[in-house]
């Protein structure tokens, strides 16, 4: 390719790229802002494009923010949904496989900003919350679902109240993310120490 013909394309790749850069922007703008006092100017001048632009793409900001969950939470849990689906070796492998994806989305990520404000804004927000738990809380804990069902079937898992509460084995990852937005300057925690706590906790707790 000549250097005329490389210059032809650098306006289409940079259409081709323009979604993600405006996602990334929005990403970076909530997160310091919150979903309210976000201004899409804001974001149009991070990403360096007109505040019109957006509009060719989202709806509205808070289009753009759900679109944000979606490309960052929502893909990953299809991600894992097919892993699972497809895994041959023991279930607690595969939980194990899981909870280290998740906390590697959720904690200490700048995707906890969105868990952020579902909590402070969520209440002037309802359809948000409704959407994000429609389609990534149920979704999660569907995955876990099929993870232990899978292990009772092939006598891995217990049939137990453990096994019947899929929240309980997630409750530490959340309470991992609000620590690490609240308290990272006087306690950080150790990731990989408190994954490991984690998986322990929840092998043991649901071993057959």
């Amino acid at each position: 390719m000549t250097k005329i013909e490389a210059d032809s394309q650098k306006p289409k790749r940079r259409k081709a790229a323009r979604p993600g850069e405006i996602l990334q922007a929005g990403l970076e703008e909530f997160a310091i802002s919150g979903l309210a006092a976000t201004r899409l100017e804001d974001i149009a001048q991070r990403a360096g494009i007109a505040k019109g632009t957006i509009y060719r793409y989202f709806d509205s900001k808070e289009d753009l923010f759900m679109a944000v969950v979606r490309s960052r939470l929502v893909l990953s849990l299809d991600q894992f949904e097919e892993m699972v689906t497809n895994y041959p070796g023991p279930t607690d492998a595969l939980l194990r496989l899981v909870l280290t994806g998740i906390y590697r989305q959720f904690v200490g990520s700048d995707i906890s900003g969105v868990i952020r404000i579902l909590i402070s804004e969520g209440p002037r927000f309802p359809g948000l919350v409704d959407l994000y738990h429609k389609e990534v809380i149920s979704k999660g804990v569907t995955l876990l679902t099929h993870i232990i069902t899978r292990g009772i079937e092939r006598g891995e898992i217990r049939d137990g109240p453990a096994a019947r509460e899929p929240r309980l084995i997630m409750a530490p990852t959340i309470l991992a993310v609000l620590w690490d937005l609240t308290f990272k300057a006087q306690d950080p925690i150790d990731i990989e120490e408190y994954l490991n706590a984690h998986i322990d906790i929840i092998l043991h707790g649901l071993s057959a």
